[in-house]
């Protein structure tokens, strides 16, 4: 073979041979990084002494996960968590360390995950779901019509539905597995189950749970409120550090784990309009037959309705 053309077949096959390394080793980086927890929203990747948390466009209604995406929601999520993230670490430490992919292994540096991933500290999580309610609606609601309590919490009579609360509740949940119905449980229950897992700290960190769930609401409503939402409730997921130090993980005051209504036009006395997921569940209910699928227009006004949140919450479009 002529010298220039046995130079040219090398280099063929070299580059060849270069771009099959190259595809080899990003199929084999994509192995590695199978999620090693797949949530109803979230797919959570080990990163050795950190976790990346992704937060997907599913979304879920009645523990469900529904057959329609809604795009750029995992990237509201990711975005909105940040902001709250920044905005309350002075209340408590949490779990954030960054959203800019560049920190984060090359699988993730693409567009793909740009926005929606989170760089996270890994946390022992606890097995509490922390829930704080400022107004009476939803399962709230029901329970009072029904003997004026909230989780077992008495309130005050000749409340209406949509009314603030004279003082937020803190009504704790138990984590239950994807499928299953997270149990209402009292505050002595919370202590009872962390102190199984955690011997002589139960009561310890049942305390800090409900005080910080509570600081943290009141701090993000009254912000909230000066900027035209009003936060009916919502829901927070702590964990221990490797000091045993409680640390707020998970998500934070997204559309997803909160109610969100304007202020704007805000009437008790009736279920108010709504910048969450809401929408999404008036909708299945109004529309039993429809097996979890949504029509494209609804797809579209609950994007509208996250996007509408962020904007006023930030004062940001989200810029992808």
């Amino acid at each position: 073979m002529h010298q220039n053309s046995l130079s040219l077949f090398e280099a063929v096959i070299g580059a060849f041979l270069n771009s099959k390394k190259v595809k080899d080793r990003k199929e084999s980086v994509m192995s590695e990084l199978k999620p090693m927890k797949e949530g109803k929203v979230r797919e959570v990747y080990d990163n050795g002494d950190s976790i990346i948390m992704v937060a997907t466009d599913r979304i879920s209604a009645f523990d469900v996960i529904l057959k329609n995406k809604v795009t750029d929601k995992g990237r509201v999520l990711t975005q909105m968590s940040k902001f709250w993230f920044d905005y309350t670490k002075d209340v408590l430490p949490n779990h954030m360390e960054s959203t800019d992919v560049k920190d984060m292994p090359e699988f993730f540096q693409n567009e793909d995950y740009a926005g929606r991933a989170m760089k996270c500290q890994k946390l022992t999580m606890l097995p509490i779901e922390c829930i704080v309610r400022g107004y009476i609606t939803g399962s709230g609601w029901e329970s009072y019509k029904e003997n004026g309590t909230v989780c077992g919490i008495k309130l005050p009579e000749g409340l209406v539905e949509s009314d603030q609360l004279p003082e937020p509740i803190y009504t704790p949940t138990t984590k239950a597995d994807l499928g299953d119905h997270d149990e209402h449980i009292t505050f002595e229950d919370s202590v009872e189950i962390l102190e199984k897992q955690f011997p002589g700290r139960g009561e310890e960190y049942a305390t800090k749970l409900r005080d910080c769930t509570i600081a943290l609401y009141k701090k993000c409503a009254d912000y909230a409120r000066s900027k035209g939402i009003i936060i009916a409730d919502t829901k927070f997921e702590f964990g221990l550090d490797e000091d045993g130090n409680v640390v707020l993980g998970d998500e934070m005051l997204t559309p997803d784990s909160s109610r969100f209504w304007p202020a704007e036009g805000y009437k008790p006395g009736q279920s108010q309009p709504s910048f969450d997921k809401q929408f999404v569940r008036d909708w299945l209910k109004a529309n039993p037959d429809s097996n979890f699928d949504l029509p494209q227009d609804v797809i579209d006004k609950t994007i509208d309705k996250y996007k509408e949140a962020y904007l006023l919450l930030t004062g940001e479009a989200l810029s992808w």
